[in-house]
């Protein structure tokens, strides 16, 4: 049998010196390499947190503030000179606007998505500074009543359970009944019952 030498065994040729010098080496070289890969999730967890914070402060909010606003009827309205109204009916007084009230008749509509099992009962109060508001009205009393029905029968629970929902249903209300009678006539609108069932 041929006689090997001692550093020529297991490891090719290599001997052990060559093996321990090696070994911390290839363990410095693979401790960067792995922080390396760690590198994009750790700057993701750090940075994501910063960047939700920043859309949500300075471009949700505002967005979502001006909507509600806008929704909500918020926005102030152009004044009318004094002892005219926007639709140009002269008010008595100097600028002093009385506030006219017409009544609706109660509501009665099934809520959607319920299948008939659940309805929602309103009383709506429209207000306005024309006198002409009461004869418009009630030259067009079943035409409003019909779009108030239309309107609210598009409602889920979850829209009339919402922070605001009467907000909302007041301002679409408006904008449809100004359409319908041909102009700014309803200024407000008081909702004076609302119950689900």
């Amino acid at each position: 049998m041929p006689d090997i030498p001692l550093d020529q065994g297991r490891n090719g040729g290599r001997g052990a010196a060559a093996e321990t010098a090696a070994a911390p080496a290839a363990a410095a070289a693979a401790a960067p390499a792995g922080m390396k890969a760690w590198l994009p999730l750790i700057i993701t967890i750090v940075a994501m947190p910063a960047l939700a914070l920043a859309t949500t402060k300075f471009f949700l909010l505002p967005q979502m503030k001006k909507s509600l606003a806008q929704a909500t009827g918020a926005l102030p309205a152009p004044e009318a000179p004094a002892g005219e109204s926007k639709d140009g009916v002269t008010t008595p007084g100097e600028g002093a606007k009385a506030k006219v009230k017409v009544p609706l008749n109660k509501i009665l509509v099934n809520v959607a998505g319920t299948m008939g099992t659940r309805y929602l009962m309103t009383t709506l109060v429209l207000v306005g500074t024309s006198d002409a508001l009461r004869a418009k009205v009630d030259e067009n009393r079943d035409e409003l009543m019909d779009l108030a029905t239309s309107s609210l029968s598009t409602k889920t629970i979850s829209d009339l359970e919402k922070p605001g929902a009467r907000n909302v249903i007041r301002a679409e209300l408006m904008t449809t009944f100004n359409n319908a009678l041909g102009g700014p006539f309803v200024t407000e609108i008081y909702i004076t019952e609302m119950a689900i069932q």
